[in-house]
């Protein structure tokens, strides 16, 4: 009997170094845990950064924030926002469109925009595929700009998008897409987004009558950002695909006074699309050059086309649909 309870005795007194064994490594482990955080926060903020993300069962969306860019990622797929500050400029058929400009883009017209941010380059087909689950393109690569989407494509995939980031991401309005190819209030005053020759900053495709053979395209659409940037650092923008935009088509108007944060006609017949894409004459890649095209909620056209893309923003501005 001694001996049980002598072994009892000894049992205690080692289950009581094992906790306080446990209680002490606990106590380092979460010091430890403390010190990775803090170390972490001043990291991120002595670089300017800060960090956002939510998670469930897998990782569906973060946000880490550095400077001007904002990279986005969801599903494991990453884009980069980019800020453009507000200011005002004057839209349309400026000197630099030169004989090339045409009458769907007079009058020029002064406009006040706020500050927003936009897509550092053309949603990806890995963004689409990420966010939709398919892939409606026509020319396939993950790194390809995706195509071939109608406008009501594009609403539902911002919806998607916004319901996972909890974010308000939209198409650009016509007078914020040519502001930002303009390079924003850091524009020198070029032909084409972010140069004077286009063949630096953009794929295109100079129809001949028979082939494209003109362009530097080969007919097809190449990764994004493999051309030089314009000034706030956004790819794309004279070539590749051409990019939808939020607005109704419309003539400018002719009103003296400054336009602030215009979003175009209530209501019409076509929407806006801007930008040059891998099929397009030099001439249709200018700034100022304007276009459009019938969505699909008039069923009897046919609105999916292999040069025709988007951009996204992120603006306070919110433009009901």
């Amino acid at each position: 009997m001694q001996h049980l309870e002598e072994s009892r005795r000894q049992a205690e007194a080692d289950e009581k170094k094992k906790k306080s064994r446990r209680t002490a490594i606990g106590v380092l482990g979460g010091l430890a845990g403390v010190v990775v955080l803090i170390v972490l926060i001043v990291s991120l903020v002595g670089n300017g950064s800060s960090r956002e993300s939510y998670t469930t069962e897998e990782e569906k969306f973060e946000v880490v924030e550095e400077g001007s860019v904002k990279t986005f990622t969801v599903y494991g797929v990453s884009f980069k926002m980019v800020k453009v500050e507000g200011g005002t400029f004057t839209m349309g058929a400026t000197s630099e469109q030169g004989s090339d400009a045409e009458s769907n883009e007079e009058p020029t017209h002064r406009v006040t925009l706020s500050s927003y941010s936009i897509g550092q380059t053309e949603v990806t087909q890995a963004l689409w595929q990420a966010v939709m689950g398919n892939n409606p393109s026509y020319f396939k690569g993950n790194d390809l700009p995706v195509e071939n989407v109608s406008w009501k494509d594009c609403q539902d995939f911002i919806r998607k998008l916004n319901a996972l980031t909890g974010k308000n991401f939209r198409l650009p309005t016509e007078a914020e897409w040519e502001y930002a190819a303009r390079g924003g209030n850091k524009s020198q005053g070029y032909k084409y987004s972010g140069s004077n020759t286009l063949r630096d900053v953009a794929w295109f495709g100079q129809w001949n009558g028979e082939t494209y053979d003109n362009g530097n395209s080969g007919e097809k659409t190449h990764p994004v950002a493999t051309k030089q940037p314009n000034e706030l650092e956004l790819y794309d923008m004279s070539g590749n695909v051409c990019e939808l935009c939020q607005d109704w088509f419309g003539n400018y108007s002719n009103r003296a006074q400054t336009l602030w944060n215009p979003t175009g006609p209530t209501s019409g017949f076509s929407r806006v699309f801007r930008g040059g894409s891998w099929n397009s004459r030099v001439r249709d890649c200018r700034l100022a050059h304007r276009d459009d095209y019938v969505p699909d909620n008039y069923p009897d056209f046919y609105d999916r086309f292999n040069f025709l893309g988007l951009r996204l923003v992120l603006s306070e501005l919110i433009i009901e649909v």
